[in-house]
């Protein structure tokens, strides 16, 4: 894909954070399109760098943050191209933040003030980001309530956060998230928060406003399970760094990185209830110590010591879409060939 053909184009970006022990590095060398209408699921374990990639695209992370020299990232609108990494004032930022670009975050209770009712919140943004009068953004939060499957909306706007339940307030996010039409929807771990079924509710919501709006999804998460559902590509983040990225059926069905291979082994399997299940060994290093060479080779068992522990692999095509970054499938590839 393009750059002129995605709508968002990631390219090289690297964001470090100034702290007292120095600059920490949180999100290397990242890469990614997003197509309009595309689902990207964005995986890994806590502290893979997921969230902050993610909030980069809206330059939300805190202010000590400094992005690499050739990190890009640009969004594609009809009036032109954005490089959002250039955008300074509040000004400039509101074309992305909440306009082009909008944020679902894993816990809403969070994200919504607690003394002021839903309603208002909502009218608020619109206000900001559309030419709406006060009652247009009334009456057109209420639809967006009612479209999520929020029942007697016209009631429910004028309640407070902590009146919905978990599964309302997500719904309520979502629609908060779509009143202002973005091209591209941010989901940080939905899901993660909700009961089984709750879960199934949102996702398929979701799916449905994709056919319906058109939108492009960055759907963030840890669960490979939700991803296979939600998702048209995945990429696979591991310490910053994208360990594997392909159409969601080929990576999960034949998954070319060892961290993705554990991460697939470590998921329960119904029909195989009394099997034990088996963890990625070891936990994901602080990113104050990140491992030399391919940072993944200190949990990998089949890490080879002079090699994993010293080159940093960069992805390569295992087939149509679908690359890896692993030094052994490298040597695997060139041997066969």
């Amino acid at each position: 894909m393009s750059v002129s053909d995605a709508l968002i184009s990631v390219k090289n970006l690297t964001v470090r954070f100034k702290t007292d022990e120095g600059l920490i590095t949180a999100v290397d060398d990242v890469s990614f399109d997003i197509a309009p209408g595309e689902v990207l699921g964005l995986v890994g374990e806590s502290g893979s760098g997921k969230s902050v990639t993610a909030k980069a695209l809206m330059q939300l992370n805190a202010g000590n943050t400094v992005y690499g020299e050739e990190s890009r990232i640009t969004l594609n609108l009809d009036d032109g191209p954005i490089d959002i990494l250039s955008l300074r004032t509040a000004k400039q930022l509101n074309v992305v933040r909440g306009g082009a670009i909008s944020m679902i975050f894993q816990e809403p209770m969070a994200s919504f003030a607690p003394a002021i009712t839903i309603g208002d919140q909502m009218v608020e943004q619109l206000l900001l980001h559309s030419s709406m009068d006060k009652k247009q953004a009334r009456e057109f939060s209420i639809e967006m309530l009612d479209r999520v499957g929020i029942s007697d909306a016209g009631r429910r706007i004028d309640q407070y956060a902590f009146e919905f339940s978990g599964g309302m307030r997500q719904r309520a996010m979502i629609a908060m998230a779509l009143s202002t039409k973005p091209k591209l929807l941010i989901a940080d771990e939905p899901t993660t928060a909700l009961d089984v079924t709750i879960q199934a509710q949102v996702i398929e919501l979701m799916k449905d406003l994709v056919d319906e709006f058109g939108m492009a999804i960055l759907f963030i998460t840890h669960d490979l399970g939700v991803i296979a559902q939600t998702a048209d590509r995945v990429a696979v983040m591991y310490l910053g760094r994208v360990m594997e990225t392909g159409p969601v059926r080929d990576v999960i069905r034949t998954p070319a990185h060892p961290y993705t291979q554990g991460l697939l082994n470590a998921l329960p399997k119904l029909e195989k209830l009394d099997v034990a299940l088996t963890p990625v060994p070891g936990d994901i290093p602080s990113p104050l110590e990140r491992p030399p060479g391919c940072v993944f080779h200190t949990r990998c068992a089949k890490a080879k010591p002079g090699l994993c522990d010293v080159e940093v692999p960069v992805r390569i095509p295992v087939k149509d879409g679908h690359e890896a970054a692993c030094l052994l499938l490298e040597t695997e590839m060139e041997a066969a060939s």
